[in-house]
């Protein structure tokens, strides 16, 4: 096992991920500003509840016995799924378009923050680990 495959990391690299596909996603919403009918689009946020679920091999796991259980249906896949949604805006210009382009540029700017918390998290992460293993970090 590597340093970097622990679960808390990989969610990091996770959340890192879907923050680069959301800025892709927003920079096409200003981009068609002005295009007839496009509507604007948003990533569903990952379910890092998900990836915390243990799937190894003699885990405890819940298990339905009676029908007023409430059963849990887990994925067993940890790739990430990142949804496209299209927004439902009560703004629409006559064209159709559905892109407000100072809402879309302070999300542009809230998702750039959040992606460097988390980069900025990670490394931090990284470099604890390096230094509790007794080597240096570069």
């Amino acid at each position: 096992m590597s340093l970097t495959d622990l679960p808390v990391l990989d969610a990091l690299r996770t959340k890192m991920k879907w923050h680069q596909t959301r800025q892709r996603v927003l920079a096409e919403n200003v981009a068609n500003a002005d295009s007839p009918d496009y509507r604007a689009r948003e990533l569903k946020p990952p379910e890092f509840g998900s990836m915390l679920r243990v799937n190894a091999p003699g885990a405890v796991s819940t298990r339905v016995t009676d029908v007023k259980h409430i059963s849990v249906q887990g994925r067993s896949d940890m790739a990430p799924r990142f949804r496209d949604d299209t927004q439902d805006n009560f703004e629409t210009t006559p064209s159709g378009n559905s892109v407000v382009v100072e809402e879309q540029m302070m999300k542009v700017a809230a998702n750039q923050m959040d992606y460097q918390a988390a980069t900025t998290l990670y490394s931090k992460s990284i470099n604890l680990l390096r230094m509790a293993l007794g080597q240096s970090s570069r």
